[in-house]
């Protein structure tokens, strides 16, 4: 503490610096970058606030302190900070749902490709809605467009609600709990779908961050990491509407699986877009058929 910092406060340089060491021992891939986003955190302000700042209070950093323990046994930053950016949000975040990831922004990318007029869509479901994330998303891009969200956990669908207020979109939007398409009658112009495609035994092969602490029910894809495009296939040609779109998200190594699934549902494939990795991550489909 320097002679002119108030009583009982701690160096914040120093501060940022000892958590950065203590994040990187942990094998953390951006230490410097979590420390200082979990120390705004603790002090309830921002990256641009913290450098207006040179101390930290004694209590702040107690805080801090156990959020930094908490990162270092690998639990997300996301579900340390309830918070989540997506597209042009920040979205709240919680254990009941997944964290949302950009490669998922694929998915919202492909349909602005394939629907360029902002005015082309009315209708949009999110099978497995989570935090809201994909629909939200959409309804940001076209603004006379109603949405409807569905998700099996009613923590996720209250989470996702929560999420739609917060954005100003809760007057176009509906979130509701169940399973899958079972109870739903409509028809829409997009169906967006993000669903559990992990086999059962990678699951403990992955990142801690993800396999200690996300909820693997939004996670496991079954015995091939198909069951839930299983199910997805087979609804989408009676809820979607003429011309309508299916924008599903793929695993790695699922481009030819899925879309076989896909064809055999009675869909065509309209195209199958990367993620800024390579990777084939956006299914688009549509009824066979239709131009």
């Amino acid at each position: 503490m320097k002679e002119d910092d108030p009583p009982h406060t701690h160096d914040l340089r120093t501060v940022l610096q000892q958590a950065t060491q203590r994040l990187s021992a942990a094998g953390v891939e951006t230490p410097r970058r979590e420390a200082r986003l979990l120390l705004a955190h603790a002090l309830g302000t921002d990256l641009g606030g913290l450098l207006l700042r040179d101390w930290i209070e004694k209590g702040a950093l107690a805080h801090f302190h156990t959020l930094l323990e908490r990162r270092s046994l690998h639990e997300p930053l996301s579900y340390l900070t309830g918070r989540a950016g997506f597209w042009s949000m920040t979205l709240d975040v919680s254990p009941a749902t997944l964290i949302p990831r950009a490669d998922t922004e694929t998915l919202v990318e492909a349909l602005l490709e394939l629907r360029p007029d902002r005015t082309d869509i009315s209708t949009i479901l999110d099978l497995g809605t989570g935090t809201g994330c994909l629909l939200l998303a959409a309804l940001q891009e076209y603004p006379q467009a109603w949405g409807l969200g569905v998700d099996l956990s009613p923590d996720a669908a209250r989470l996702a609600l929560g999420n739609a207020r917060n954005v100003g979109l809760s007057d176009r939007c509906n979130i509701i709990c169940g399973n899958w398409a079972q109870a739903i009658t409509g028809r829409f112009d997009v169906v967006f779908s993000n669903p559990p495609y992990i086999p059962h035994a990678d699951l403990s092969g992955l990142m801690p961050d993800v396999r200690d602490h996300e909820p693997h029910r939004a996670l496991d894809g079954g015995d091939d990491g198909l069951v839930c495009y299983r199910i997805l296939m087979q609804s989408l040609p009676r809820l979607l509407k003429p011309r309508g779109l299916g924008i599903v998200e793929l695993g790695i190594g699922q481009d030819h699986s899925v879309p076989a699934l896909a064809r055999d549902a009675g869909m065509d494939i309209v195209a199958i877009r990367p993620d800024l990795g390579g990777v084939g991550r956006a299914l688009i489909v549509r009824r066979a058929g239709e131009p």
